[in-house]
């Protein structure tokens, strides 16, 4: 959507392009606004899925090729954000700049709502909609009550079974922390303060050892801060990739 720089917006786990509307909706009066739904997920849920972070980078970076895309902005949320420095390992002289959003260096996730394993036992047992929606809830304050919701429960049902589980798979398998100090790009770091996925640890690491980097914070968020605090997420991208 859009016309201008290219920004591109890379979903996590259990994500969609769909998560991004009121970025897409705000962002496409300055950027050309590029959101990929992951192989497996949202529209593309009928694409073979990878179970390696390598793997997305590659299928993504392959898709702007394709657009002939050669510099762009790039946002990462979540697993997306671990599919985002992968993207700067392979390709770092791509990206104009960069953001990891809720998410950190370490695929195990440690300090996570429950482990990795746990979550891989409870989709085979409870299925692909009580997953969904299970883990959704922790990514808000208010948990299902929360006005947007839906698109992550919607977003959570489009997903492949396949997909889900191979993604599970795909974090617990990666680590980012070697290649932190090789990241070049000018990056900002966004954080809500009671994100139950990931920890200040998380976050921390990933502001210590990127070199050119910036850490902002919301208050009163969990997860999903583009979704609770839409406003104020918004604005500080927008200021970030304005700034000289």
């Amino acid at each position: 959507m859009g016309s201008g720089t290219p920004l591109v917006l890379v979903h996590g786990f259990l994500g969609s392009s769909e998560m991004w509307t009121l970025q897409t909706d705000f962002f496409k009066k300055n950027f050309r606004v590029l959101a990929p739904a992951l192989p497996g997920f949202g529209k593309s849920n009928k694409v073979n899925s990878y179970n390696s972070i390598e793997g997305m980078a590659k299928s993504i970076l392959t898709s702007l090729e394709k657009k002939k895309i050669e510099r762009f902005y790039l946002l990462g949320h979540s697993m997306g954000g671990m599919i985002v420095q992968e993207m700067a390992k392979l390709a770092g002289e791509k990206i104009l700049k960069l953001i990891c959003y809720g998410t950190g260096p370490r695929g195990n996730i440690p300090g996570r709502f429950e482990t990795i394993d746990v979550s891989r036992d409870k989709l085979k047992i409870n299925g692909l909609d009580n997953t969904a929606y299970r883990i959704a809830k922790t990514w808000f304050i208010e948990e299902d009550k929360s006005k947007y919701f839906y698109l992550c429960e919607e977003a959570g049902k489009q997903t492949s079974l396949e997909a889900a589980d191979n993604a599970l798979v795909a974090m617990k398998n990666w680590s980012g922390i070697e290649n932190l100090k090789n990241i070049k790009n000018e990056t900002l770091i966004i954080w809500g303060d009671q994100d139950k996925a990931y920890n200040f640890n998380q976050v921390e690491t990933l502001k210590e050892n990127i070199i050119n980097s910036e850490l902002r914070i919301v208050n009163g968020c969990s997860h999903n801060v583009h979704l609770e605090k839409p406003d104020e997420f918004n604005t500080i991208v927008s200021e970030f990739l304005k700034k000289n």
